[in-house]
């Protein structure tokens, strides 16, 4: 890690010299070779310094982490179902243009329309840095298209992510603190079990997590699993914990709870994304829903941690 940030310092600090350097050859002379070096190396400069940035606020113990996603939908039915779906494939499609692994922990798809909660383990280069931010409500504005009458919807959708927590760390959960359930597996993952109760459920009673896996033909592979993801959850819960006690008086903290989302992805009367907590703005909703995350991630980011070193 200290080695990352030498060399990290050592490029931009010897980018930034070579600017210097082709500016005062610039002031010199206007050659059209050295204006296009010197503008070769002023965005090199600015991507560095935007890599710089992101390696800063993406600092903390498990940024570094693969991240377990879920979605659920909020009340409303097919029209919240379907708009956790558009939010399952969203994340997917940001995953897949930065050449990260995704696979199906846990998939529960609705008879009629869209998803009725998902489990998605996201492996990437600070995969949970990135994405710790998307934890909370998501709500959307459109013409449903299950509405005949062609009426104005809102609905609602939940996001929890947090780290997959690694080996050396010890979590104790004894049998007596939960419940296990079986049943039968559906959806990805799942069509190939379906006939056996190969699908696991475990309720943490304590707390009432409740975590569920289905991605392996072996009942005893998705009970390890869901202890993993179990843990996982425990752990990130008490981070959570700490970070809020940590960061109680900052203006950046906000309650994860229905009716205080945290984004608004607007398709009627107009067409705009925003976050709530940071003001960032995007006005192609369908490049966001595409996969196109990284403007707002980056601006709730800077938002949320680029100036806690100096609270």
């Amino acid at each position: 890690m200290l080695e990352e940030k030498i060399s990290s310092y050592e490029d931009l600090s010897s980018t930034k010299e070579d600017v210097e350097e082709w500016l005062t050859m610039a002031a010199e002379d206007q050659d059209q070779e050295i204006l296009e070096a010197l503008s070769e190396n002023v965005n090199k400069l600015a991507k560095l310094v935007e890599q710089t940035e992101l390696a800063t606020l993406l600092s903390g113990p498990e940024d570094k982490s693969t991240a377990i996603l879920e979605i659920h939908p909020g009340a409303g039915g097919i029209e919240s179902q379907d708009w956790a779906e558009m939010l399952l494939r969203m994340y997917l499609r940001w995953c897949d243009k930065r050449n990260w692994k995704t696979s199906y922990l846990d998939y529960q798809p609705d008879d009629e329309a869209g998803i009725k909660s998902v489990t998605l383990r996201i492996q990437g280069m600070y995969a949970y840095g990135f994405l710790k931010g998307e934890a909370g409500i998501h709500r959307l504005i459109r013409i449903s298209p299950f509405d005949a009458s062609g009426r104005r919807h809102t609905s609602f959708a939940s996001v929890d992510v947090y780290p997959e927590i690694s080996q050396d760390i010890e979590i104790e959960i004894k049998d007596e603190d939960i419940r296990l359930d079986v049943f039968r597996a559906s959806g990805p993952g799942g069509q190939h079990v379906n006939k056996t109760n190969s699908a696991v459920r475990i309720t943490h009673l304590a707390t009432n997590i409740v975590v569920q896996c289905q991605n392996e033909k072996s009942q005893l592979k998705n009970k390890e699993t869901a202890m993993k993801v179990l843990k996982s959850r425990l752990y990130e819960q008490e981070l959570k914990r700490q970070e809020e006690s940590k960061r109680a008086d900052y203006a950046t903290k906000d309650s994860i709870a229905w009716g205080s989302q945290i984004k608004t992805y607007t398709l009627q009367p107009y067409r705009l994304v925003k976050d709530h907590r940071c003001g960032a703005e995007d006005g192609n909703v369908e490049a966001v829903l595409d996969g196109e995350l990284d403007n707002l991630i980056r601006n709730y980011l800077l938002h949320a941690y680029g100036g806690e070193n100096e609270r």
